[in-house]
């Protein structure tokens, strides 16, 4: 027989077409009473397909006593309790790897964007303001500037050796120091006060929740340019949206916000903000590749072979 998996996020019709193939599907995504499905099939679901936005907690691990493995077809898995999973045996994987390219790209895109005002800039051409107005006001140069990264993974790294292309000198900031050369801060508050540029890639939750705070957005300065392509909660939205209507720090690109997908109209009004729909890894080529490693993961763990991107070690 097949296995049974809950899908909580559908993939996209390639991936659908595999898991249909190799395993029973219960579709909650489709389902009008969520709860009476997951009453009904709970006993039997031994894995799980869904994205960071998943939540699961030990009342729900409660519902399903044969879940072997979660499979998150995204980066984040803030909303999955981590620790529950692991004292029940199941699983995590992630995708971080399949996205780490695309991520790193809208992390310079979102840097060079507002530290050259390219939305302002873009404005002016269209509106006829060059014409009227002549030339735009000077911005500020990126290359031999110093970048900081909070969070030195797979995408902080990605993000590294773009950065040093630009000719920008990296440091991080992290758990622990890593075998690089890249220049080490126990604190993100240190780190913002040696770099020009900082750029969150951090993991969410509570963890990370409020670590770049208001003293840290002091630390970088009134020249300094904050890029999020992290989580919403990783910075102190408001101290964020004060730092820039008072000069206290020069730009920001955000990609994530703590509401979404309509974020505080306080932060989208201000003009020195570059904004992206959390959209980093959102190139059909990776979104494709990310659904493709979550189903490669559920076939690992089914043939009993490691699994591709493991998040915990419940074993």
């Amino acid at each position: 027989m097949k296995p049974d998996i809950l899908i909580v996020n559908a993939p996209p019709a390639p991936q659908m077409e595999q898991l249909q193939r190799e395993y029973t599907i219960h579709r909650v995504d489709q389902a009008e009473d969520k709860d009476a499905l997951i009453q009904k099939v709970g006993p039997s679901i031994r894995a799980i397909y869904g994205n960071g936005h998943c939540k699961i907690d030990e009342a729900l691990l409660a519902q399903l006593p044969e879940l072997g493995i979660v499979s998150c077809s995204s980066a984040g898995y803030e909303a999955m309790d981590v620790d529950a999973l692991t004292r029940a045996g199941v699983h995590l994987t992630n995708t971080s790897k399949a996205l780490d390219a695309d991520v790193a790209d809208a992390a310079i895109l979102l840097m060079l964007a507002a530290r050259r005002r390219l939305v302002e800039a873009d404005a002016y051409v269209r509106s006829g303001d060059w014409g009227r107005k002549g030339m735009f006001p000077l911005t500020t140069c990126t290359a031999g500037k110093r970048v900081g990264i909070v969070g030195l993974g797979n995408i902080g790294g990605a993000i590294a050796r773009r950065c040093e292309a630009f000719d920008l000198e990296v440091g991080y900031s992290g758990r622990n120091p890593k075998d690089v050369t890249y220049q080490y801060f126990s604190s993100t508050v240190a780190l913002a006060e040696w770099a020009d540029i900082l750029i969150a890639a951090t993991t969410g939750g509570e963890g990370t929740r409020h670590l770049v705070s208001a003293e840290v957005l002091a630390a970088l300065g009134p020249d300094g340019c904050f890029v999020n392509i992290a989580r919403g909660s990783v910075v102190d939205e408001p101290a964020l949206i004060a730092a820039l209507k008072e000069g206290r720090i020069a730009s920001a690109g955000l990609d994530v916000f703590m509401d979404e997908p309509a974020p505080a109209a306080e932060l989208t009004s201000l003009p020195n903000v570059t904004l992206y729909p959390h959209h980093a890894s959102g190139t059909v080529e990776t979104r494709n590749a990310m659904h493709q490693l979550a189903v490669d993961n559920l076939a690992a763990y089914f043939a009993g072979k490691p699994l591709l991107t493991p998040v915990n070690s419940p074993d």
